[in-house]
């Protein structure tokens, strides 16, 4: 595989847009264009954040000699640092477009109140997207990227996805934004468990690694449950069809301490599902 397009972690791109398909479903998907746009400042932000976590981990050699995941291009030597900063320009470039472009075309001017919050939002989200490890107080070293991953991928990109359609909001939405952000908190806790020992050898305390592998299973099945849990409170039954699936990813979870990185693809793609039968 090309080393650039292995770095840009294509699989992680369906979590991504769950917020956004939801928060915009929700709203009854009325203006396509916002949708596009959305969709398409979602997805750059997301490999924004890959390629900087990439980097982040390379310079503070996190990422030297782990066993059980697949070894980008930094790692692999495929790419060099400095071609890996060019691609993070980049994609903060096109962030940057696509999120003016959203907000124009949402709110038909760039000089409003809305329009400020929007991209004031936007320029946060662009500095979590790198921030999460790459410089000194990245914030991903100090068991806080849960944070950041519920706030930018679950809350920020439901809500604003509804939001940036009707300009209306309700307490539903919230809560459907934090539901739709657990299984996406859960994706890099699922990581951070796979990576715990290692984390632990560089300095990286994640929250996983702060439970221990106890605690950060049965952290991952409380994320799981309470999203679900979420979304059945407020009538979304759909979301339910799902248990059979996550039940059996969380029996994998509980019973294998390697081949995690195989049960990836199953949280990030199941994840998308929920949000699209949450619309029912």
């Amino acid at each position: 595989m090309n080393p650039y397009i292995q770095s840009l972690r294509l699989r992680t791109l369906p979590l991504s847009m769950s917020g956004i398909i939801l928060g915009t479903g929700l709203a009854g998907f009325q203006n396509g264009i916002v949708f596009t746009l959305a969709i398409c400042t979602t997805l750059s932000l997301q490999i924004l954040s890959n390629l900087s976590n990439e980097l982040g981990d390379a310079m503070k050699g996190t990422d030297a000699d782990q066993h059980g995941r697949e070894a980008y291009g930094l790692q692999a030597g495929t790419i060099t640092m400095q071609q890996m900063r060019n691609m993070i320009l980049l994609f903060i470039g096109l962030c940057i477009v696509f999120g003016t472009a959203l907000v124009w075309t949402a709110f038909g001017t760039l000089n409003s109140e809305q329009s400020w919050v929007f991209l004031g939002l936007g320029a946060l989200a662009i500095v979590g997207a790198i921030k999460y490890t790459l410089g000194k107080h990245s914030y991903g070293y100090i068991g806080l990227g849960d944070v950041g991953v519920l706030l930018f991928f679950g809350l920020l990109s439901t809500i604003g996805g509804y939001y940036l359609q009707t300009q209306t909001l309700t307490w539903e939405i919230v809560a459907c934004g934090a539901a739709i952000g657990l299984p996406c908190v859960g994706v890099l806790n699922l990581n951070n468990i796979r990576d715990m020992n290692n984390d632990r050898v560089h300095g990286k305390r994640t929250f996983a690694s702060l439970l221990g592998p106890i605690g950060a299973r049965i952290y991952h099945t409380m994320l799981l449950v309470s999203c679900l849990a979420f979304f059945a409170g407020y009538g979304h039954w759909w979301t339910l069809v799902i248990i059979p699936i996550w039940a059996w990813h969380l029996w994998y979870i509980w019973t294998h301490s390697d081949k995690l990185d195989k049960q990836m693809p199953v949280l990030m793609f199941t994840t998308l599902i929920v949000s699209i039968l949450a619309l029912f």
